[in-house]
């Protein structure tokens, strides 16, 4: 097992083997974690959110899912969701003009730069951006309208995801300190993440 922590507003790419899994750990209980994969032997095949909530026919992925790619292929099971099962599937990671739109002034670190950034250390060229999974994000639509509230995890929560192809994966925590993406105190913090080998699996 490999334990490891990701600073608040940071970002990464592991490689996630086929039979492998991860643990997403929200350490503080109110941390958003952008979440992306990318099938190894062709990236350009990508976790995507449009074609989750197509097979699976809701907003909403929780344990006992499985996750597919912008071909239809099953590429992520969740295995295991100690929070509540409230994950965003609709929402674009936060970008430059986001924040701009929110009427930050000059540079403010973000998802999409993460993801950028993640994807040229590993080596990883693609056309353009997939919106990711936010995990913990706790996002109501009601009557049509889209509105951002303090996520409902709580200390220790965490999301266990099970490979069914060798994947990249990419994890940011969401910088985002503008509005209540990360708690009432719009207060971006770390998180944990952990990697396991499933019995039965290649090394």
């Amino acid at each position: 097992m490999i334990a490891a922590n990701l600073p608040a507003g940071t970002g990464l790419h592991i490689p996630l083997p086929s039979g492998h899994s991860i643990d997403i750990i929200n350490t503080h209980g109110s941390q958003v974690v952008d979440f992306w994969a990318f099938v190894k032997a062709d990236p350009t095949e990508h976790l995507s959110m449009p074609h989750c909530r197509s097979c699976l026919e809701k907003l909403h992925f929780t344990k006992g899912d499985v996750l597919y790619s912008s071909k239809r292929k099953r590429i992520l099971e969740i295995t295991e969701d100690t929070s509540p099962g409230v994950h965003d599937s609709l929402l674009s990671a936060c970008d430059d003009e986001r924040y701009r739109l929110l009427g930050v002034k000059g540079w403010h670190a973000n998802c999409a730069h993460n993801l950028e950034k993640a994807l040229e250390e590993a080596n990883i060229r693609i056309a353009s951006l997939p919106a990711p999974w936010n995990i913990f994000e706790n996002v109501a639509t009601e009557g049509g309208w889209l509105e951002i509230k303090p996520p409902l995890s709580k200390k220790g929560d965490y999301v266990r995801l099970r490979a069914l192809d060798d994947l990249v994966l990419v994890l940011s925590a969401c910088p985002m300190d503008v509005v209540p993406t990360n708690g009432t105190d719009c207060k971006p913090q770390d998180i944990q993440y952990r990697l396991t080998q499933s019995p039965g699996s290649s090394p």
